[in-house]
């Protein structure tokens, strides 16, 4: 098990928290819980309500939606990694289930504590609008591409 100065130092990797004050890093760690989850746990499921985000200490975990065909893994999240941030921000149902492909060690940072962080901290938020844009970017690719293989298969 790790140290709050180890916690302090994985937050600090995290681009999101990379130029918050070591101390209120500090502070974030203390306030935040460490939750293990099992191989083929749910850290949360799509549609649950958004109350925290999570930080990848270690393992692995499947970001996967529900759809008509079943369900799709969408990509794998690891180490220092951030998940679940935009239920929070935008006061919708969780867009998508986190699932554990190893076991999963995280750190639970509470959505009061994340959004302060982000009114104190500017320049945090601006990490969270390129973050969320670089994930657009990336889903609409996705999303062009796989219109067009099905397009190919005349579906």
């Amino acid at each position: 098990m790790s140290s709050l100065s180890d916690e302090v130092d994985l937050l600090r990797r995290i681009p999101l928290f990379a130029q918050i004050d070591p101390t209120k890093l500090k502070l974030l760690a203390f306030t935040s819980e460490r939750i293990v989850f099992e191989d083929g746990q749910s850290v949360f499921k799509q549609g649950d309500e958004g109350d925290a985000a999570y930080v990848i200490m270690e393992g692995e975990a499947d970001v996967i939606v529900d759809a008509s065909a079943g369900e799709i893994i969408l990509a794998t999240v690891g180490r220092n990694d951030f998940v679940g941030e935009i239920a929070i921000l935008c006061d919708v149902p969780r867009t998508a289930t986190i699932r554990a492909k190893s076991q999963l060690e995280t750190l639970k940072v509470s959505k009061e504590h994340f959004i302060r962080l982000m009114a104190e901290f500017p320049e945090m938020s601006i990490e969270v609008m390129r973050e969320l844009a670089d994930r657009l970017v990336k889903t609409s690719a996705d999303l062009a591409n796989s219109r067009e293989k099905l397009r190919q298969a005349g579906i």
